[in-house]
């Protein structure tokens, strides 16, 4: 494929382009690295509470999942607009479209507060039929439910951030939250300071009390800006027309990552009535699939930045030559993150106190794993990058209904239910999604109907 020819030099115009690639690029990963070790220190942590604890805060993470999902669309649709927007220096535009975004992730964040808190062992049931895990998993979510509001609007205020390039301070306020949740976590699990030691409950604590000071630093910061004041009181802005442009963009962008989501839920769902040893070994696999993957989707999530941003300017041969380049560096990362997690396979063992029989599977799932992040890599930066940074929210929507729910998540519910397959095959069978739907993105990539200026 012609994008993966060897320049031997680097123009000057490939040499700006990276340079503002990695400037957005690298607080970005920073923070994804971050949320990752987030989830790496919990099941760190609560291997000292036992392999029940962290397999019953796995499955009860799908419902604060199922909320970033829903944020993390509504930020990338934030981003495609507003960068674009950035771009043309129209800063009116990026209020108004922050106040939309805002309204409508507090809505969601409510709603999954409230039902979280109220009904947790109804929740956890849909995830497994285990009582000591649903008892364990109740206790979690109810807890940590608090902090699901906090979440909502946190992570709007950092994507109107983000799409002005302010990712450092993104970045700032991420590092602090953890460190807060590290602390809090020692604290409630060993009972440090004269602190009760609360296991799980403890873990779930730790989460909502960072996700409070992280809201409120990013609060902060946010009415510090001098040239786009991104604040609370942008819930009263509306403009007709850019709602409407707000949910033609961004929708199927929030469809994308809930079909995404919802059907990485699913396999959850499957893998949770498989048994406690194939959900605690995915749990421990997942803190390493999250440390190869940082770089790779900090590239596509930091290349919507900066290519949106070239669109709006209205240069858009200079975006055809970047994306280009975008794609080079994504796939290469993606490789790299790969290899770094096969070298971490010794790690494993230290992550947490498996069963045999997990620790087997735990094998086995980081192989599989370590081919399907490369997957990932080209599929991410062509759909969440590349695409969404001209406005083609829809292409990414249509292909995860039709692959994963058409077709993966169907043959795992026969694989594992009608079939009864052993668990390593139905983890298999349901990780080959990646690979089933790249022919046809890549064919939509050479069409170039992502390529253009959305804004008015």
């Amino acid at each position: 494929m012609k994008f993966f020819k060897n320049n031997s030099v680097i123009s000057a115009e490939g040499k700006d382009f990276y340079k503002s690639l990695f400037n957005v690029v690298g607080p970005i990963a920073v923070q994804n690295l971050i949320s990752a070790a987030v989830s790496s220190t919990d099941v760190i942590m609560l291997s000292f509470v036992g392999q029940t604890a962290i397999a019953a805060a796995s499955l009860a993470g799908n419902i604060q999942f199922i909320l970033i999902m829903i944020a993390t669309g509504l930020s990338s649709g934030l981003v495609m607009l507003c960068a674009q927007y950035w771009g043309k220096k129209d800063v009116e535009s990026i209020r108004i479209l922050h106040g939309i975004a805002l309204r409508i992730s507090l809505f969601f964040g409510i709603v999954v507060t409230i039902m979280a808190f109220f009904c947790p062992s109804f929740l956890m049931k849909i995830f497994t039929n285990e009582e000591q895990l649903i008892e364990a998993g109740s206790r979690y979510i109810k807890i940590v439910s608090l902090s699901y509001l906090c979440f909502s609007i946190s992570q709007i205020f950092q994507g109107g951030l983000k799409s002005i390039e302010r990712v450092k301070i993104v970045s700032t306020i991420t590092v602090t939250a953890f460190c807060v949740n590290v602390f809090l976590n020692a604290v409630f699990i060993f009972g440090l300071f004269g602190a009760p030691k609360i296991g799980i409950a403890g873990v779930a604590l730790a989460t909502t009390v960072s996700r409070f000071v992280e809201l409120v630093f990013t609060v902060i910061y946010s009415y510090m800006q001098k040239d786009v004041k991104i604040k609370l009181s942008n819930l009263l802005k509306f403009r007709r027309i850019l709602t409407c442009d707000f949910l033609r963009y961004s929708m199927p962008a929030v469809g994308n990552e809930l079909v995404w989501g919802a059907a990485f839920t699913m396999y959850s769902v499957i893998m949770g009535h498989l048994g406690e040893d194939i959900v605690a070994a995915n749990s421990v696999v997942g803190v390493l699939r999250n440390l190869g993957t940082v770089l790779c989707f900090g590239m596509a999530y930091g290349g919507a930045i900066v290519l949106g941003k070239i669109m709006g300017s209205g240069q858009m041969e200079l975006a055809q030559r970047n994306a280009v380049r975008l794609i080079k560096t994504t796939v290469l990362a993606g490789i790299l993150g790969s290899i770094l997690m096969y070298a971490l396979h010794p790690v494993l063992p230290l992550l947490a106190d498996l069963t045999p029989q997990a620790q087997h599977y735990s094998d086995v799932l980081l192989i599989i794993n370590c081919f399907s992040i490369i997957g990932a890599a080209i599929n991410t930066v062509l759909i969440c990058g590349i695409f969404r940074a001209g406005g083609d929210s829809k292409f990414g929507f249509i292909m995860d209904v039709v692959m994963m729910w058409g077709v993966s998540v169907p043959i795992g519910l026969i694989s594992a239910f009608v079939l009864k397959l052993p668990p390593l095959w139905v983890y298999f069978i349901l990780y080959l999604d990646e690979f089933e739907k790249m022919p046809v993105i890549i064919i939509h990539y050479f069409k170039k109907k992502w390529l253009k200026n959305i804004t008015r």
